[in-house]
């Protein structure tokens, strides 16, 4: 009997992260949800993207906030009410979401942008001069 592990549940709810404790601890936690669907995408040495798919969301119902390294995205459905509509079949989802996605250091958020049912976020990791890399001389 084998078994395989898998860390891509370690991996869904960070962007650009270097520490695998803080990953294993958010398994742990299992904060995991699958709606609204979204991608990370890697689209740079320094630059990452998150899609979700917002379909049916208006963008005044959509709310991004960064708090302490968190980016929490979160939608609340307008009550509309369209008169004289009776639903054969409601296959869009209605209901309200919240998605939180832990960054890593120097990550930081550059804009937001919703287009054909895609919010799109842009982030970019910016490394201050003092937390790069750099030579020391050696003196004989």
């Amino acid at each position: 009997m084998t078994s395989a592990f898998s860390l891509a549940p370690l991996f869904r709810h960070s962007v650009g992260f270097d520490r695998l404790n803080d990953l294993f601890e958010a398994a742990q936690r299992n904060e995991g949800t699958s709606y609204p669907p979204y991608n990370m995408e890697k689209v740079g040495d320094d630059a990452y993207r998150i899609v979700i798919a917002v379909a049916g969301f208006h963008q005044d119902e959509l709310e991004l906030n960064v708090e302490r390294g968190v980016l929490s995205v979160q939608g609340r459905k307008a009550e509309r009410s369209e008169e004289g509509v009776t639903y054969l079949h409601q296959g869009i989802a209605q209901r309200g979401f919240r998605l939180q996605f832990r960054l890593a250091d120097h990550i930081e958020v550059q804009g937001a942008k919703l287009e054909h049912g895609l919010l799109r976020i842009e982030l970019k990791r910016i490394v201050p001069e003092e937390a790069k890399l750099r030579q020391i001389p050696i003196n004989a």
